[in-house]
């Protein structure tokens, strides 16, 4: 594929799975209401979909070269396809953990694939910081429709009727499959592996590696953040702020595109600014929010309300975390695979994907038993110790690259 054509290919694709992938928090509230199970089981769906993500990644990583970026795609896009029909027709919690399941391992495919393909079409790392920030800035684009299609398929009179948002997502699945299959392919973007023992080996050695330690540590400790904020703050709207469902569900993507906006002006950004002090300042930012204003907002009387007009300004503020915490991961996923040769970076993505899964269905799950346990009320400020964490992980990983950095150069 030609590399303009492979941008908008990985554009296409990562706002397709963001829909698919990130309504996790919308059908957490719909299994609650729908299926009658409570907040702890109903948690369980954000594992159906990492955990699949994680051992595919884990399997197909090192030698998904010798399959083919295009084709692996392309069979992600097909196992979606099938998955969204058969939620319509299931209607089921065990039918809504066959979907997320099957959306995990397709998401494996493609991210591994759109990973491993921003080296072959960047020439440094300026260009790759910006191209990884403008992706993952589609992908929260594409979470913030979610909040909106979600809602537009809802009936008071048939709580059925929310299903038929399936048919939709299938139908663009459809259309990205045809895009892709159409799309010409070149084999020198396809970077062929030396044989399975050996890619393995790599990958093995990679998570030898002190810097490779530190960056997965802040890969999983971010995204448990992240992904615990986002499948549950749907249910912090309901339950603590006592919102209408689809208002609850559309307040929801103040924060996807709060982590839009973030990651689409980390791309300019780091073109002018050294990462590590985007990062230091967004995640001291982060945690200011939580201290000071997620308080406030528990604490909001709230009237009657119909519509998102008549939410305080308040209610809008905690969402807002969202654009200083978006920055975080492409820029560290960028920072580390920039210090690794091409070669290396299908076994990097790999491990990236595997340890991101994890953090994911962790975060959501520690959520979960907070709510349940501590209450809704209470759950998010547990978010200071992994923020924390983080902040200390930024200054270490800023100390590996640069003595990777000239030792490369010596």
């Amino acid at each position: 594929m030609k590399k303009n054509t492979i941008k908008w290919a990985m554009y296409l694709n990562y706002f397709v799975f963001a829909i698919l992938l990130n309504s996790v928090g919308i059908v957490i509230l719909k299994a609650q209401r729908n299926y009658g199970v409570d907040e702890l089981e109903a948690s369980i769906l954000e594992a159906f979909k990492d955990l699949p993500i994680a051992i595919v990644s884990f399997l197909i990583a090192s030698f998904l070269p010798r399959i083919g970026y295009k084709r692996a795609m392309l069979i992600g896009l097909g196992l979606v396809y099938v998955a969204c029909i058969t939620m319509y027709f299931g209607n089921s919690f065990a039918t809504a953990k066959l979907l997320f399941a099957t959306v995990g391992v397709s998401f494996a495919l493609i991210k591994v694939s759109v990973y491993s393909l921003i080296g072959t079409v960047t020439e440094n790392q300026q260009e790759h910081n910006s191209l990884m920030s403008s992706i993952e800035g589609v992908f929260m684009i594409g979470i913030a429709l979610a909040y909106f299609l979600f809602p537009a398929f809802n009936s008071e009179t048939n709580p059925d009727a929310w299903l038929n948002v399936y048919w939709l997502l299938a139908g663009i699945s459809g259309v990205s499959f045809a895009f892709l299959f159409l799309a010409k392919s070149e084999s020198q973007v396809e970077i062929p592996g030396v044989n399975l023992l050996d890619d393995f080996k790599q990958m093995f050695q990679l998570m030898a590696k002190l810097l490779t330690i530190v960056f997965v540590i802040s890969a999983f400790l971010f995204v448990m953040i992240e992904q615990g904020i986002m499948s549950w703050l749907p249910t912090f709207n309901s339950k603590v702020l006592h919102l209408p469902e689809n208002i609850s569900i559309m307040m929801a993507s103040i924060l996807a595109i709060s982590l839009a906006v973030g990651r689409l002006a980390a791309g300019f950004l780091t073109k002018k600014i050294n990462w590590i002090w985007i990062l230091s300042a967004c995640i001291i930012i982060a945690m200011l929010i939580v201290i000071f204003v997620l308080p406030k907002a528990v604490g909001l009387e709230v009237k009657t309300i119909t519509s998102l007009s008549d939410i305080p300004l308040i209610g809008f503020a905690f969402p807002l975390v969202g654009l200083f915490i978006a920055p975080i991961y492409p820029l560290l996923n960028s920072v580390v695979l920039s210090a690794l040769p091409k070669r290396l970076h299908s076994s990097m993505t790999g491990l990236i994907v595997v340890f991101s899964a994890l953090g994911g269905t962790l975060g959501s799950r520690i959520i979960g038993y907070l709510f349940k346990n501590e209450g809704p009320e209470n759950a998010f400020f547990y978010t200071l110790i992994p923020m924390l964490l983080l902040l200390f992980s930024f200054f270490i990983l800023k100390k590996l690259t640069t003595t990777d950095e000239n030792s490369s150069r010596n």
